[in-house]
């Protein structure tokens, strides 16, 4: 299992080590380029080593991809471990990541569902209130 890495917020690294995290911030987040799978790898790529560092964007968007584009078991679990980080930190897409997972046939736990799903509602995701209403 991964460790625990301090938090690190975007804006308090040096305007250098931003560059990563907010280049792949941009690929992603184009309508059409973000979709295409050479895209998201060298994304991926570029925001590894800030997560490993424990920058809590970088850990959201890498764990919200292995866990939605990734195939195999391996990077799913690393996925939702970056994401547990992430939403432990207080990011609120990570929460909601985490509360659509665990609400998910597969990997239903509806305990873990509430708590991540209330957590993003309280920091006003539209969509974590409409989930917590299927539960």
């Amino acid at each position: 299992m991964p460790r625990a890495l301090p938090r690190c917020e975007l804006h308090d690294l040096p305007v250098r080590a931003q560059v990563p995290v907010r280049v792949a911030t941009w690929l992603l987040d184009r309508p059409r380029l973000g979709d295409t799978p050479s895209v998201k790898r060298f994304a991926g790529r570029l925001l590894k080593q800030p997560a490993r560092q424990g920058v809590v964007q970088a850990q959201s968007r890498l764990g919200q991809m292995l866990c939605r584009d990734c195939g195999n078991t391996r990077d799913r679990r690393i996925g939702v471990e970056l994401l547990r980080q992430a939403a432990r930190a207080g990011d609120g897409h990570a929460q909601l990541e985490l509360g659509r997972l665990y609400c998910q046939p597969r990997t239903l736990e509806p305990e873990q569902a509430r708590h991540w799903l209330e957590l993003a509602a309280l920091q006003g995701h539209e969509e974590a209130r409409v989930l917590l209403k299927r539960l």
